[in-house]
């Protein structure tokens, strides 16, 4: 009973600022609480391999009239700059065009319909949101920004919040799915989100919109970027406002209990600077500073089943990224090297009703270095080693540090066969060593518009620094500094083929992973312990037309299962057909048109206080239309229609997403 009483706790807040263990298992893992099995411990969402040649909705179409697969080059799924069509991984590459073509103002918006992945949002602009890939856990994906681990080391379960990451200088993101910690190490079991943000270059460019809206929105950026000589600069500020999103279904609210809408600000300010010293010698810097303020509707514990609170909850954080590197390029080319120091900070203050201020700060130190060295034309040795310090002050003091190194080779045999081979070793200071790998090969024929590919790798999570020393000894929980990490072995093997002059692609993966020491509660409900195993497996396709030079589609399928394998049940919040439509018109030079739908069928779901474990929560479908016209080179304005068909659905069940809304605004650029 007591369990149930406090599972809702982080249904509504962030896995930091939980007041309860029991709280945090069932916000941080979206599981049922205390199961014995991965019902209690997270499970992600690593995505498909189907965006392997296009960009990720053919957004925007082709910018001449020929139809040919466009050469995107990937940096995330080897670490060196590669053209996508020779990667045998799955990764969905969004650019800044996409972005801009769909009007997405949070990194939530552009993940949530990446095919492969489902994205839970706890509520309207800046909720708790996460990311569940392939099946996996939504602490089970590696997030970069520009090179920075960005994870939260406070947090419960030390996933990254995806509700507070804006987009305003994003200028790519890549989606690896699969297990990737042969290259990145702990948290990559389901995947990797590597995050690029836009360098400056050319004359100087000024930028700026304003767009208002539904539910008080009010929003502007600013940026500035450019190069002069051999120093290149970019700075943007970002300013998102949602001032009253409804949150709460009104069954759940008492007999004439008003009720209080989310309110949301968040205020981003990025730079991103580089210096050329010599020709085959550069320094870059990026930083990043977001503040945020969240108003929300938590829980009122003092009944049971919980109920809404009569009183608003605040949650108040500042997240601080950077980072510094060294470029050299030697011998004639053939040595590339970087070395690079990176510091984040988050911290969060929560204010509850008739409760004091939680305070949770954690902080991570890493220098690293790699070398690509080019052993042939074809073929290439990247090496690396990373020394990294995880650090929690408050609620309690306690660190951990990591040393790694890594190699990875990358080659042509051949005119048609690609591979990457990598290893990586890790060693924790609290629980030891471990050892990941994966081999990636892939058969491309330019000539038949054919590529074959395949992939095995293996991936781990490290215990997070909550789970190995935060007891709780009010409700008779403790830590377990004896923790093991958990540990995945993934598999997958998909064809891609043009058609029709290469103006239609399509494409198919099988994916499965197996999951095991998952970190879950013991049988005495007491402890953390590693007694969870999971299974999830699937299919990702994909069709992708370019039906004239100014009108793209793409349309998107994914099946995914997830079952905890000692419970013998189907994993919480993860659907099982997810579909998504894309369709990029421009009917004149200065008009785009941007058409978007996501179709989600039913999943198993908790009650927003896990009264009830399990219900089936009912499926949903959202269209979404963008259109900019350009009144001058200079002037564009712009609008979007969002949940068009006014849809009224909930995801997860308890918390509301927004029905119809408008929003419209101007852009200018000098």
């Amino acid at each position: 009973m007591l369990v149930r009483r406090y599972a809702s706790l982080t249904a509504r807040l962030p896995a930091s600022e939980a007041t309860t263990l029991r709280a945090r298992v069932c916000a941080s893992q979206e599981l049922e609480p205390m199961s014995t099995g991965l019902g209690a411990r997270r499970v992600l969402v690593s995505a498909l391999i189907l965006s392997n040649v296009l960009p990720a909705w053919a957004a925007g179409g082709a910018p001449g009239g020929d139809a040919e697969p466009l050469q995107l080059v990937v940096v995330s799924a080897t670490r060196i700059p590669t053209p996508q069509l020779d990667l045998a991984s799955s990764v969905t590459v969004v650019t800044a065009e996409d972005i801009a073509a769909q009007q997405q103002r949070t990194i939530a918006d552009v993940l949530r319909n990446i095919p492969g992945l489902n994205l839970v949002q706890q509520g309207g602009p800046g909720s708790v949101t996460s990311v569940f890939m392939r099946g996996t856990s939504s602490n089970h994906t590696k997030v970069l920004i520009d090179g920075i681990d960005v994870s939260d080391p406070s947090n419960a379960n030390a996933a990254f919040d995806f509700g507070q990451l804006l987009t305003q200088d994003i200028e790519r993101i890549e989606v690896l799915r699969g297990p990737q910690s042969g290259l990145y190490g702990s948290d990559a079991i389901g995947g990797v989100i590597n995050v690029i943000t836009r360098s400056g270059s050319g004359p100087m460019k000024l930028a700026a919109s304003i767009e208002g809206g539904s539910f008080d929105s009010f929003n502007q950026t600013a940026g500035l970027s450019g190069s002069q000589d051999t120093f290149r600069y970019s700075a943007n500020v970002a300013h998102l406002h949602s001032g009253a999103t409804p949150v709460t279904p009104p069954d759940l609210l008492g007999p004439g209990e008003p009720r209080h809408d989310d309110y949301y600000d968040n205020f981003t300010v990025s730079t991103k600077l580089g210096l050329e010293v010599a020709p085959s010698f550069d320094l870059g810097l990026v930083a990043r500073y977001t503040s945020t303020h969240l108003h929300y509707t938590g829980e009122d514990f003092s009944t049971f089943p919980a109920l809404p609170a009569a009183q608003q909850s605040e949650s108040n954080t500042d997240e601080y990224y950077g980072r510094a590197t060294a470029h050299l390029v030697s011998l004639a080319g053939a040595l590339d090297q970087t070395l690079g120091a990176a510091f984040m900070r988050n911290q969060t203050a929560t204010l509850q009703p008739q409760t004091p201020e939680g305070l949770n700060t954690g902080e991570r130190v890493k220098v690293d270095w790699q070398g690509a060295v080019r052993l042939a034309a074809a073929e290439t040795l990247l090496l690396g080693l990373e020394d990294a310090r995880d650090e929690i002050s408050q609620p309690l003091s306690a660190s951990t540090r990591i040393d790694s190194g890594y190699a990875e080779l990358q080659s042509q045999l051949g005119e048609h066969w690609f591979s990457a081979l990598n290893v990586r070793y890790d060693d924790n200071d609290r629980f030891g060593s471990k050892v990941t790998y994966r081999v990636a090969p892939a058969w491309v024929s330019q000539a038949s518009g054919t590529k074959l590919k395949a992939s095995v790798g293996s991936g781990f999570k490290a215990p997070t620094l909550s789970e190995l020393f935060q007891d709780f000894p009010q409700f008779l929980f403790f830590a377990n500094p004896n923790l093991r990490p958990e540990s995945s072995v993934g598999y997958d093997a998909g064809i891609e083929q043009d058609l029709a002059g290469n103006r239609l692609r399509v494409g198919a993966t099988w994916y499965h992973n197996r999951i095991r020491d998952l970190i879950t509660t013991d049988v005495t409900a007491t402890t953390w312990a590693n007694v969870g195993r999971a299974t999830t497996y699937g299919v990702e396709s994909f069709i992708a037309w370019q039906a004239a030079r100014q009108l793209a589609l793409r349309l998107d399928y994914t099946y995914t299962e997830a079952s905890d394998e000692l419970a013998h049940q189907e994993l919480l919040r993860r659907p099982k057909h997810k579909g998504t439509l894309n369709v990029s018109w421009r009917p004149r030079e200065a008009l785009l048109l941007d058409l978007s739908v996501l179709s989600v069928s039913t999943w198993v779901d908790g009650n927003r206080d896990f009264s009830i474990p399990r219900l089936d929560a009912p499926g949903y479908t959202a269209v979404n239309l963008a259109a900019a016209f350009d009144l001058t080179r200079t002037f564009t304005v712009f609008g979007r229609l969002d949940n068009l068909l006014d849809r009224r659905y909930e995801n997860p069940v308890g918390f509301l997403q927004p029905r119809f809304r408008a929003f419209a605004g101007v852009r200018a650029k000098l």
